[in-house]
């Protein structure tokens, strides 16, 4: 591997923010890509990777999304003009997906969740997905099934190690 690309995996890494709870307590149903109307620090802060999504959360006002909790950092070289950490942000989606949320909303037992927020050229995208929330038995049963599958592989591991 080229120094260039380690160079650009690291970088990646970094300008990415997942939302580590979000598969873990719910089942994702739809994901829409959209992005997000931030002031100047907040992006600096965010490519610096100084952001956390884990509570955050999308909410319709008077037609409007909006997400809500996010925690982005005050940019450590601001000045006066720095922005408020957890203020709620605008979420830019086209009409039609607009409505489809409004309507899944809407109906109930649907939460809209950011996944991840990352950059897209120059351009701050959040992945946020209608969700429903999972139940302590449905946790358990994506556990035991990700443990099965992980002695499978290290079985399949071992049989070609010893041909």
């Amino acid at each position: 591997m080229s120094a260039a690309k380690a160079n650009k995996k690291d970088a990646k890494r970094y300008t990415e923010i997942r939302n580590a709870k979000a598969l873990r307590d719910y089942k994702v149903e739809e994901r829409f890509e959209a992005g997000i109307k931030l002031q100047g620090t907040e992006v600096k802060a965010i490519r610096a990777g100084r952001a956390q999504i884990s509570d955050a959360f999308g909410r319709f006002d008077k037609g409007d999304l909006w997400l809500l909790n996010a925690h982005i950092d005050e940019y450590a070289f601001g000045n006066l003009n720095n922005h408020a950490t957890r203020r709620t942000r605008k979420l830019l989606l086209h009409k039609h997906q607009l409505r489809k949320i409004a309507q899944a909303l809407q109906i109930g037992g649907y939460a809209l969740v950011p996944l991840r927020m990352y950059f897209k050229e120059s351009l701050v995208k959040v992945e946020v997905a209608l969700c429903t929330g999972k139940q302590s038995h449905d946790k358990r049963d994506d556990l035991r099934k990700r443990t099965v599958d992980l002695e499978v592989r290290q079985a399949l591991k071992s049989m070609d190690r010893r041909r």
